[in-house]
């Protein structure tokens, strides 16, 4: 088996690294620098592991298979999403990404993770005592996602029509058609994409530039510039040393997401 993740801020490399301890599976970020056409082929299972934004896959994620479309058909796919509460079906979009009948679901399933968006009022910062009980809830979901996995019991979590139409709710608007790679440009997810704003505390630091698993920030002219190449993962805003960096709105993140270690046991 092997586990495939995109991680924006650590939510689901977290997940995806315990599931593979557990299955004993290799466990890679699809931003490593290494042959994953050798690796697909030389697996029977794949488990995709991703954050669910606006109820589709990332961006990132969707260009990654694309790019290796070929190597995944004919094998058993393990998804699961993980998302800040109600996804509809964010596991189930994946499939979307295959013509019918190329790829076989054995499971899937959504974990709820701590919110990493740190820049909307409504939706603040996560107590101890919060990423606590979420830690404690993902880990017994996963434990029993394992338990089903090795004994041959296989579950779809998002796959009925009523999912399907909750995820459109936000699907649609988010990114249109779930079988495109590419957004339309006045989708949300090309919007917010576009939208990195870097304001005057900027240091120049480069550390954005860096992290960034799009190459979607570059330093130049004495400024930070942004490509229109965003997957909207908010790495970049919850790592900038002066929360100088807002994603659409332009109020400065009054707080940092720092990823699941603050809730280790």
């Amino acid at each position: 088996m092997l586990t495939i993740y995109f991680s924006g801020t650590g939510n689901t490399k977290y997940i995806a690294e315990l599931f593979s301890q557990e299955m004993d599976a290799i466990c890679v970020s699809i931003e490593e620098d290494i042959d994953f056409q050798d690796h697909i082929k030389n697996h029977d299972i794949l488990c995709f592991c991703y954050p669910i934004y606006g109820s589709r896959v990332p961006l990132i994620m969707r260009r990654f298979v694309a790019e290796h479309m070929e190597a995944i058909k004919g094998k058993k796919l393990i998804i699961f999403a993980t998302q800040l509460l109600y996804s509809g079906d964010g596991a189930r979009v994946f499939t979307d990404l295959f013509q019918p009948g190329t790829v076989e679901v054995i499971y899937a399933e959504h974990f709820n993770l701590p919110n990493n968006v740190s820049n909307l009022f409504f939706l603040g910062e996560n107590s101890a005592e919060k990423l606590e009980k979420k830690r404690q809830k993902a880990e017994a979901k996963l434990e029993q996602m394992c338990r089903n996995i090795k004994n041959g019991i296989s579950k779809k979590r998002g796959f009925s029509a009523g999912s399907k139409f909750l995820g459109n709710l936000q699907g649609l608007a988010w990114q249109g058609n779930s079988r495109r790679i590419e957004a339309n440009s006045k989708l949300g997810e090309r919007t917010m994409g576009k939208a990195v704003r870097i304001d005057r505390d900027c240091t120049m630091c480069g550390l954005c530039v860096k992290l960034c698993p799009m190459d979607n920030l570059e330093q130049k002219g004495g400024v930070i510039a942004q490509q229109d190449n965003c997957t909207v993962c908010y790495r970049c805003v919850n790592a900038c040393p002066q929360r100088a960096i807002s994603i659409y709105f332009r109020a400065k993140p009054k707080w940092q997401y720092k990823g699941m270690k603050n809730a280790t046991k």
